[in-house]
């Protein structure tokens, strides 16, 4: 598990979107990233969590930053998440969990008495140069886009 630290250069990666297409952080230079990951499409958590980012999408867009989601779905999962809820943001499949591993989110969780690896809800904000500003880890859902909208802005 690779260690990312606040300052540094973010984890490049390359994953595909939900239409199959290659997509790297690299192809975002210029742009602010609010890297999201999630634990997986149609859940409570992760729905509300996806919807407030597409109710609060304009206002990323409008201070120049990007919405990327991340699980380990498929692209076909993906691509039903993003009908059935109208998200206008870019998600990505990571099945083999290289992002999250790279960002330290793959961890061992432990729910109903049983431990099993999963992702951790975490949300980086990646500057323009591709440098790690801010990350929040254990994330919960309700208030945490309105925080992140204010992390980029001031």
């Amino acid at each position: 598990m690779t260690q990312i630290e606040v300052g540094k250069k973010a984890p490049n990666f390359e994953l595909p979107d939900a239409n199959g297409k290659q997509v790297r952080l690299s192809d975002f230079h210029g742009k602010k990233v609010v890297l999201y990951f999630y634990l997986k499409d149609n859940t409570s958590g992760c729905t509300k969590e996806a919807c407030s980012f597409r109710d609060h999408s304009g206002a990323f867009h409008r201070r120049g930053a990007v919405i990327i989601g991340i699980s380990p779905d498929s692209e076909k999962s993906h691509q039903k998440f993003i009908e059935n809820f109208d998200l206008p943001f870019t998600l990505l499949a990571d099945t083999e969990r290289r992002a999250a591993e790279s960002y330290g989110v793959w961890k061992k969780k432990g729910m109903s008495g049983k431990k099993d690896m999963g992702v951790e809800r975490s949300t980086f904000i990646i500057d323009e140069t591709g440098i790690l500003i801010e990350e929040h880890r254990e994330v919960s859902v309700p208030g945490h886009v309105e925080a992140m909208l204010s992390a980029i802005t001031g």
